[in-house]
């Protein structure tokens, strides 16, 4: 641990939050239908996809009916993927020759890529060919996080109407996310991969001769078209199962930089873009520094413990140095902690290092930052609407506490706001523990696991906070591509996406009819550091409500497991 690699991190996090104030300058235009500089090459694509899909500009959706079209186009692509992969041995662009997944792998794969969460429980390279991988999971990869980013879209159009029940139309603002920001600004990024080595080929494979003589033979995939995307839309799911630790999807120091910010600058983007929506900057730069605030603190306490030997060489006094089990020789540990802290506090996003080799306090830092929601800086779209609920909550307290109804950007917050809020928020505890429970205590679940005691038990509470907070990065140890993993993956997947993003909806339909207020002498301030001080206190609270109990957890599945072993010895 140095100065140099103190400097790294901040300097990483830094060019993610300045390239975020531009950003979400421009994504804001595109939320409200204004003019961009793109207009010219793609409002004729535009119009002609609107005049193809029947959609008019100007009629606009009640919350209930961005809802359902949100939910409709989910349940589509779902059904749409899932064929896609059932049956890929059919389809074209199969060099490689690929069977068609399991009807559980498939189930789990389509739930994974039509909710922003991008699980793998299979290894891409001897696993999907060349067609799925580009038509069905690159255009999910697109296709989801757009789906996230509208929903953010409508909540800020709510805070900025004034009793009006209109939200926007979900299918207008899926074409112009879609086209105006990840369509263009992934293709700049996939040339600039290519330009900097990585591979872009339909070709199944290479075959290499080594030093030795021997013939290897290496797999071939559109890289950098996926993975442009891939980082942007913060989805994880690369075409190789090591991800970015891999060499063709993360060449170089110069690769590495631009992942790990595409990775975090449109979750910061969308929270800049909602403050300029709503006519209240200040208030979307405090929350921006209360996400770049966690991710800081959180790649701090990776980059402190990694940069220690392990316990267990120290004990034997070893001259150990730093741990460097599972770190990228190539960037080093400081970029191992930006990578944790960054791929936690969003969506996957593919990880440089399998969390399972961290050591213990980074280990429960990265599943702590999954536990807090995925909002810091979250999935795109869903780390702003999910900054926002708990937003919402931490203006309730500070009412309860003065004495007076508590006030948002201009909007009353009253109890039917909060309980929307709370709902959202307690589908994490619920999936979470629920689902870890009932798998640390049943034989088919626990046959996946290769640790036994705590360390496997972090294992099941790691695997279920990613699905249900819709971040895809795995602990590893876990053999997940079995019929229980990838069924009961599956249904927390869909509770921590639209569990949560429904009732997001419905807070937005309720502010959007209310009048939009002036602030007055006795309205509490929502962008000074009083309210990001409550705001962190508030987020850490809702992270606890998982991370706590799991620690009480361990012994209660000891106790199952001792008399399940003694009635299994009779």
């Amino acid at each position: 641990m140095n100065g140099q690699g103190w400097a790294e991190i901040v300097l990483t996090l830094a060019v993610s939050v300045v390239l975020a104030w531009p950003l979400g300058i421009y994504m804001a235009r595109v939320w409200q239908g204004g003019r961009t500089w793109l207009d010219p090459v793609l409002r004729p694509v535009e119009r002609l996809i609107y005049g193809a899909c029947g959609l008019r500009l100007e009629k606009g959706q009640s919350w209930l009916a961005y809802a359902m079209s949100f939910l409709a186009f989910s349940i589509a692509g779902f059904v749409v993927l899932y064929l896609i992969l059932r049956f890929q041995n059919l389809l074209p662009l199969n060099p490689q020759g690929f069977a068609g997944l399991t009807p559980d792998l498939s189930f789990n794969t389509a739930i994974s890529f039509v909710t922003n969460t991008n699980w793998q429980s299979y290894v891409p390279e001897t696993t999907v060919s060349t067609f799925s991988q580009m038509a069905g999971l690159t255009s999910h990869n697109f296709l989801s996080a757009a789906a996230g980013i509208a929903v953010a879209a409508s909540l800020a159009r709510a805070f900025a109407a004034n009793r009006s029940e209109n939200l926007g139309d979900f299918w207008v603002d899926l074409t112009r996310i879609s086209l105006y920001i990840l369509l263009p600004f992934s293709l700049v990024i996939a040339v600039a991969y290519m330009a900097l080595g990585e591979p872009q080929s339909l070709l199944a494979s290479v075959t290499a001769h080594t030093v030795e003589g021997a013939k290897q033979t290496i797999a071939l995939f559109p890289t950098a078209s996926q993975e442009a995307i891939k980082q942007l839309g913060t989805n994880g799911g690369g075409v190789f199962n090591a991800n970015s630790a891999h060499p063709f999807e993360n060449p170089n120091a110069a690769t590495n930089l631009i992942e790990i910010v595409s990775m975090n600058v449109l979750g910061y983007a969308c929270a800049v873009a909602f403050g300029r929506v709503v006519m209240a900057k200040r208030d979307g730069r405090a929350l921006v520094m209360v996400m770049a605030l966690f991710v800081l603190a959180a790649a701090g306490a990776v980059y402190a413990a990694e940069t220690r030997p392990a316990p267990a060489l120290a004990a034997a006094h070893a001259d150990a140095g730093v741990n460097m089990e599972g770190k990228e020789v190539r960037f080093g540990a400081p970029s191992t902690a930006i990578w944790t802290a960054a791929t936690t506090g969003a969506s996957d996003g593919g990880v440089n290092a399998m969390h399972d080799s961290l050591m213990p306090l980074a280990g429960g830092v990265a599943m702590f930052m999954i536990q807090l929601g995925e909002i810091v800086p979250g999935g795109v779209g869903s780390g702003l609407y999910g900054m926002v609920v708990l937003a919402l909550i931490a203006v309730f307290v500070a009412g309860l506490m003065v004495g007076r109804t508590p006030e948002y950007l201009g909007k009353k917050v009253e109890a039917r706001e909060i309980k929307y809020a709370m709902l959202a928020v307690l589908i994490l505890p619920l999936a979470i523990l629920g689902f870890s429970g009932v798998a640390a205590v049943l034989p088919v679940a626990l046959k996946g696991l290769a640790n036994p005691g705590p360390h496997g038990l972090s294992e099941i509470l790691y695997a279920y906070s990613s699905a249900t907070g819709n971040n895809g990065s795995a602990f590893a140890g876990l053999s997940a591509n079995t019929p229980w993993w990838n069924s009961t993956l599956g249904i927390a997947m869909l509770l921590g996406r639209f569990a949560y993003a429904i009732p997001v909806l419905a807070i937005a339909g309720s502010m959007a009819v209310k009048p939009k207020l002036g602030a007055t002498a006795g309205t509490f301030p929502t962008d000074g550091p009083l309210f990001i001080g409550l705001l962190i206190g508030v987020i850490l609270i809702m992270g606890g409500l998982q991370f706590f109990p799991a620690l009480a957890l361990g012994p209660i599945v000891e106790h199952f497991q001792a008399l399940h072993a003694v009635a299994a010895s009779h």
